[in-house]
């Protein structure tokens, strides 16, 4: 979201005047409170979207004969979301996006130009990323406590993120379709010998790379990056194929809400400068309970979400209850043990026992008409 860290006098009395607006909106975030810096046990809130409860709520659908048929019809254009096949010709990268950011490829290591608010984000998401690792392991090196980990950060840019993971002792992936970016995150890590032997880049879009690597990450990382693809769904469902069973799926991006537009778009590109106009398209912003459906339809649970603020007088990030601008999420993908069956037995399955209930009761009748 953000792309610099210098304020006009003028962006300063805006910000002071935008302030109110964003002290209103913390009522409508009250529901995602956390006493800690990121909470530890799941969200108090529950998942509206679960694909599975067709198949707890069949008995309603099949009571009358006369909807047997329309619903089989319905059952046929009916598929699991995660079972769905990725396509590589479905591209989330928009190439509006990729000229954006090719044209700030060269500066990416600047920590006071336009990327020091992602510079200063790492306080935040690092560790972030590390702790809710951390829980999924029972013991780890000192020093190195992310050893044995694969990671794959998707839109590594100049390798901001990928690097610090890397000294925690992972295996990096970091993939971008800006050849440039790749460049730079490649000619920044050749200076450390041990970065250099972690981390691989490769100049790609995540759909690209499906095919040869389904379920092999122990974690895929996002970071400021769902805001810019075209294809959002299709983009989680790349995110889960990659993942292995309990892997984790980490997110930061910015809520789609009034003040994200007041304060992300008029306020940072048009009036104070702090990103370079054109950085982002409102329309694209995820709202946390839009982000959560998505990811629950396609077999990840959401473990924690919590709110990220940025100063831009200090330069720093800070957590928040307040969701309203941006935020972080962690989900699980599913255990094999969890998931359902492929679509096609699941759906072949339900019309065996529709058949043979139809008997069953089709026999019934003629018994009671004797």
């Amino acid at each position: 979201m953000w792309g610099g860290s210098k304020l006009s006098s003028s962006g300063s009395r805006i910000l002071e005047g935008l302030r109110l607006g964003f002290q209103r909106t913390q009522a409508d975030s009250s529901r995602l409170t956390t006493s800690e810096v990121y909470p530890k046990n799941q969200l108090s809130w529950i998942p509206q979207i679960k694909p599975w409860v067709f198949s707890e709520n069949r008995i309603m659908w099949f009571k009358s004969y006369s909807m047997t048929f329309a619903c089989l019809n319905w059952m046929k254009i009916f598929r699991l979301p995660w079972t769905r096949p990725y396509s590589t010709s479905q591209t989330t990268v928009d190439a509006s996006e990729v000229k954006t950011f090719l044209a700030l490829a060269h500066k990416w290591w600047d920590e006071q130009g336009v990327y020091a608010p992602l510079h200063s984000m790492n306080d935040l998401r690092v560790p972030f990323i590390r702790d809710n690792l951390l829980r999924t392991v029972a013991d780890h090196q000192p020093g190195k406590p992310l050893s044995g980990m694969k990671i794959l950060d998707v839109g590594c840019g100049g390798g901001l993120l990928t690097e610090p993971l890397g000294r925690l002792g992972a295996s990096v992936v970091g993939i971008d379709p800006v050849d440039e970016n790749i460049k730079t995150a490649q000619h920044h890590k050749s200076f450390d010998p041990v970065l250099d032997k972690r981390i691989e880049y490769r100049t790609c879009s995540l759909e690209e790379i499906v095919k040869d690597t389904v379920e092999t990450f122990d974690a895929v990382v996002a970071s400021e990056v769902v805001e810019h693809v075209i294809d959002l769904e299709t983009f989680i469902q790349c995110c889960f194929q990659v993942l292995k069973p309990e892997g984790s799926l980490f997110i930061t991006t910015i809520n789609k809400t009034q003040l994200s537009y007041a304060l992300g778009i008029v306020f940072s590109e048009q009036i104070a400068g702090i990103v370079p106009k054109g950085t982002h398209t409102w329309e694209k912003f995820v709202s946390p309970e839009k982000l959560e459906s998505i990811l629950e339809s396609n077999g990840l649970s959401v473990q924690t979400v919590v709110g990220m603020l940025y100063n831009p007088f200090s330069g720093y990030w800070h957590w928040s209850e307040n969701t309203s601008l941006n935020y972080a999420a962690h989900a699980l993908k599913s255990s094999l043990q969890e998931h359902p069956a492929p679509a096609e037995f699941a759906l072949k399955g339900e019309t065996e026992e529709l058949q043979a209930e139809a008997s069953t009761n089709t026999g019934v009748q003629e018994e009671l008409k004797k």
